[in-house]
């Protein structure tokens, strides 16, 4: 294997493959990236198992082959490498040099057949959508997922392919955020996956908003391709709860409040509540909301502010981190919360967005101890 290419393009190649590369692994293998060295330029891959990550990139191509090698320290190398051309050579399979000036570096690599082969996902009858909805989806639901391992079902994204839409959903049991986009010839089936969200920061990461992704599907694997990039992700098998039962049809109660002046107050009544439930009380009345927190052993605190509130009188309580979660994601100044009662889970969406989407978080109340 012999090819030449600029420092550049080597970190981009490096860059775009090294974040599927494990920290930690018992397979020695996998702490390699598999460099492939073709006619149409490098082909740089590295993988944990689960979610694996291809890119192609350009280069002079003396000699065809293939090798793998120590991801970390070959991008730790690239990085301080000085703006000449870098020169790669192996004249076998488990050894390298890179030149590149006067630098000139001996790396110990492994076999390409030891690197596991990609899952077989053919893009005929892809789904195709624009970058930039897959970027906003990902963007305003993906922070929802759980984390617990008791139910590995809820660890994923559910994403509900349509011929004209698409729709993220996303939840931990307390709290859920759902948004759904339109599409113009989409293509491909009507599905429902279940994606691990770290496969969808990939997606974020590696591909432009102009960019216009295919997405395709095999038995139990994800496939997404633009120009010479792909990422393949295993897909989190099983049924994903009926989410539509727990969304409020009923809410008869509705505060429109400032995002900024609310994060604000509950930021603050946050440094006294109790760091197991982050439990807070929330006082709806004419036109104000009034925040309250007690904690044993600790104190307490009250907060109020202006808001627009149409609907009797209301005390509910919530954790707060999960209120402060779903304001962050809100992209309006202004949002819109709907109530029923103390016991039932509230609703909170943007106002005033002037984007076609849909988009709506919800969150479960706390019981209140008086």
């Amino acid at each position: 294997m012999k090819f030449t290419i600029t420092r550049e393009k080597l970190q981009e190649g490096l860059l775009a493959v090294v974040s599927s590369v494990p920290a930690k692994t018992t397979l020695p293998v996998l702490s390699n990236i598999l460099i492939e060295a073709k006619k149409d330029g490098l082909r740089l891959s590295g993988t944990d198992l689960d979610i694996a990550v291809s890119t192609t990139v350009a280069a002079e191509v003396d000699e065809e082959g293939a090798i793998t090698l120590p991801a970390k320290k070959l991008s730790d190398i690239a990085r301080e490498l000085p703006g000449s051309p870098v020169r790669v050579t192996s004249a076998g399979e488990q050894r390298a040099n890179v030149e590149c000036g006067k630098s000139k570096f001996r790396l110990l690599g492994l076999p390409r057949d030891e690197f596991p082969s990609f899952p077989q996902v053919k893009f005929d009858g892809a789904w195709k959508a624009p970058a930039k909805e897959l970027h906003k989806l990902i963007g305003h639901v993906a922070f929802a997922v759980s984390t617990e391992e008791s139910r590995p079902i809820l660890n994923g994204v559910l994403w509900e392919l349509r011929k004209d839409r698409m729709r993220m959903v996303a939840t931990n049991g307390h709290r859920l955020a759902r948004m759904e986009v339109a599409l113009s010839g989409a293509g491909g089936q009507q599905a429902d996956l279940i994606v691990p969200p770290k496969a969808l920061e990939q997606i974020r990461r590696l591909f432009g908003p102009d960019d216009e992704v295919e997405i395709a599907k095999s038995e139990n694997h994800l496939g997404f391709r633009t120009g010479g990039t792909q990422v393949y992700t295993r897909l989190i098998e099983g049924p994903y709860p009926n989410y539509e039962q727990v969304i409020p049809r009923e809410n008869d109660k509705f505060a429109t409040v400032d995002k900024v002046a609310m994060a604000s107050a509950l930021r603050r009544m946050s440094i006294v509540a109790s760091d197991q439930t982050h439990r807070i009380r929330l006082a709806l009345g004419g036109g104000t909301l009034k925040f309250s927190v007690q904690t044993p052993d600790l104190g307490e605190a009250q907060d109020e502010m202006a808001v627009t509130y149409d609907g009797d009188a209301l005390e509910i309580g919530f954790n707060a981190a999960y209120l402060l979660e779903l304001l962050k994601y809100m992209p309006t100044d202004e949002v819109r919360f709907t109530f029923k009662a103390p016991e039932r889970a509230a609703t909170a969406e943007p106002v005033g967005w002037d984007d076609s989407s849909s988009y709506m978080c919800l969150v479960m109340p706390l019981r209140l101890v008086d």
